[in-house]
């Protein structure tokens, strides 16, 4: 039976039939992973895309991204996680279409470790992207850091919607990771279920 209606039942395996509240986990599952996809996508693009240019004592000087190598990283992480997230809607289409749950031992474990390195990833590069906007807007007296916000405005609050939609693609992806989680460990009680009730 079905626990809590979450994941792969023990008479759910590769190849047979959905029960309904397996079906409503799998949409819950491709939501999550569509709007991972656009978020991260939109996060990526928000910070790629910035730039500022400010003339300080006749010398023009333009901000972007590149600027700040946790800029760079979140660009990057962001990038993976939205084709890792396409990639894995696409099997939960197809998986869905087809009224199976398409899921063996070794194919749920690729998919619990791929999410878990994604969502560790997204949460990783989202805390360095906010201590380094941290510091821009803050600054650090005691190491004679300027606020860069005060000069650079538009820049830091694009920035800022960029790490705000990557915290919020992370989050997605943290409750993925949850989802895949409980499918994988709930295949594995499957089998200590049949070893108890042949003793």
């Amino acid at each position: 039976m079905s626990y809590l209606g979450v994941g792969t039942s023990p008479v759910n395996v590769a190849g047979t039939k959905t029960k309904p509240t397996d079906r409503k986990v799998r949409l819950t599952e491709l939501i999550l992973r569509c709007s991972v996809c656009a978020l991260a996508l939109i996060a990526a693009l928000l910070i790629a895309t910035d730039t500022q240019v400010k003339e300080i004592f006749t010398i023009q000087k333009k901000a972007k991204y590149t600027d700040m190598k946790a800029l760079v990283l979140l660009v990057v992480v962001n990038g993976i996680a939205a084709a890792y997230s396409l990639l894995q809607a696409v099997r939960c289409v197809v998986g869905m279409m087809k009224g199976t749950v398409l899921i063996n031992k070794p194919l749920a474990l690729a998919i619990f470790s791929g999410d878990q390195a994604v969502a560790y990833l997204t949460v990783a590069a989202v805390a360095a992207a906010a201590q380094s906007a941290a510091f821009a807007k803050l600054g650090q007296p005691e190491l004679q850091w300027m606020k860069i916000c005060t000069i650079y405005g538009k820049f830091c609050n694009q920035i800022g919607e960029g790490i705000a939609t990557a915290l919020l693609a992370s989050i997605g992806m943290v409750l993925v990771s949850c989802i895949s989680a409980l499918s994988l460990f709930r295949l594995y009680g499957r089998n200590k279920a049949h070893q108890s009730s042949r003793l």
